[in-house]
């Protein structure tokens, strides 16, 4: 387990701490204050700490990747970008001052805006003793992601001036090394410890790699194969039962020699299907896919439901979501788990007429929760289909990482978590 914040002594310690504040902007308003609000029991218990300083640094999209994505939609549609558009976009995504305001009023204490990530030391040393501020997004220096570890060193190495004690609480860049999550470690004086919130994240999805307890299923979802093979070999090695859902199903349909009609399929992963089927079974893990589908003859939130009773597909149409027999096989399955990961919805859980497998399942997971069972929900649109069906407080716990938390579970060292002390 890590060390975190009250393994050591903060009293009158300059402390520079990683959080992932990279929540949903628009017009330079806050969309989603969901990674804000992960952070603030972690914050708070280092202000009442009494350090000298705390000082927190994040990034906030991708400042030269956002204004480019940004341009070119603009010349696609015929309009003329200019500087001054590049300036407009990136004071409305990816300046931290709104972000900073907005954090301020929910901590319900001053936070000081430094306009700069780097050059900020004489600044931070003379802050009001008990001061809290913010550096300016740090992804606005190419050091910061660069490639080069000697180039990310020395924006680290500055970083590290402004504090004692470095404390990451970013799960959410973990997977990241970067001079903020990971490089700033080599040159802090002393150990650097994990807040509150990287601690849960390491509690919780660290068994289900290693150690989880038995019988423990994985429901696996999602719209591509290719994008969760290390997943699925990874959860292989400990799992009773691999629910796969979601567009991904239908690679592994077809690789049984199952009609698919329109269905999203990777013909290029059809032999890592076959391969993947063929260990699970080797292993005495059972896979569970689809055997009856919703289907639609478009993809579209308009599109009419379909009832599709077995595994084949008809040519003219498209699985949108899992059908009732293969919802009584979820709730067979999940009824005697005592340990749960689900990555990725089994259906097009964003339209309405397509949410009842995802929901189903999200039911499911929370009352086997409620019956004692270690239940981990990680990934983006999982997170968004518990967040949709008022769930997420259901479950033991769901991660605040998208990619993070599929590496994890892949198995993988993440460099802001390898940096951090151990007890």
């Amino acid at each position: 387990m890590i060390k975190t914040v009250k393994d050591v002594d903060l009293k009158g310690k300059r402390i520079i701490m990683r959080v992932d504040f990279n929540v949903p902007m628009k017009d330079g308003v806050v969309q989603d204050d969901t990674r804000i609000m992960a952070a603030l029991p972690t914050i708070k218990y280092i202000i009442e700490q009494n350090p000298k300083s705390l000082v927190l640094m994040s990034h906030l999209g991708d400042p030269k990747k956002d204004v480019k994505k940004a341009q070119e939609k603009a010349e696609k549609a015929g309009k003329t970008w200019t500087d001054a558009d590049s300036e407009k976009f990136i004071n409305g995504k990816n300046r931290m001052k709104p972000v900073v305001d907005y954090f301020a009023e929910k901590l319900g204490k001053k936070v000081t805006f430094l306009s700069d990530a780097l050059g900020q030391k004489a600044t931070i040393d003379a802050l009001p003793v008990g001061s809290v501020a913010m550096l300016e997004n740090v992804r606005f220096h190419k050091e910061e992601t660069s490639k080069d570890s000697a180039e990310r060193d020395v924006m680290a190495k500055e970083l590290a001036t402004y504090g004692d004690i470095f404390v990451n609480d970013a799960f959410g860049t973990a997977h990241r090394d970067q001079a903020s999550t990971a490089s700033i470690a080599k040159f802090m004086p002393v150990e650097s410890v994990g807040g509150f919130l990287m601690e849960k994240e390491v509690k919780y999805i660290e068994p289900m790699v290693k150690n989880p307890a038995k019988p423990m299923i994985a429901i696996i979802g999602g719209a591509k194969v290719s994008s969760k093979i290390a997943v699925l070999e990874s959860l292989l090695k400990n799992a009773s039962a691999l629910v796969i859902g979601g567009g991904m199903a239908y690679t592994f349909l077809k690789a049984q020699g199952y009609k698919v009609g329109k269905s999203l399929v990777e013909d290029d992963f059809i032999d890592t299907a076959k391969k993947l089927l063929k260990e699970a079974d080797s292993k005495g893990a059972k896979i569970i896919l689809p055997v009856d589908h919703v289907g639609a003859s478009e993809f579209s939130p308009d599109a009419k439901a379909v009832a599709i009773d077995g595994k084949d597909i008809p040519d003219d149409l498209m699985a949108m979501d899992v059908g009732p027999k293969t919802i009584e096989e979820y709730k067979n399955v999940i009824s005697s788990a005592k340990s749960i990961v689900w990555n990725g919805p089994v259906g097009v859980f964003e339209f309405d007429a397509f949410a009842k497998g995802t929901e189903t399942v999200a039911k499911l997971v929370a009352e086997a929760t409620g019956r004692g069972a270690m239940t981990v929900v990680g990934g983006g649109d999982s997170v968004a289909a518990v967040n949709k069906f008022h769930l997420a407080d259901k479950m033991s716990h769901v991660s605040t990482g998208g990619g993070a938390s599929l590496e994890f579970l892949e198995g993988k060292t993440l460099p802001g978590i390898a940096i951090l002390a151990t007890k």
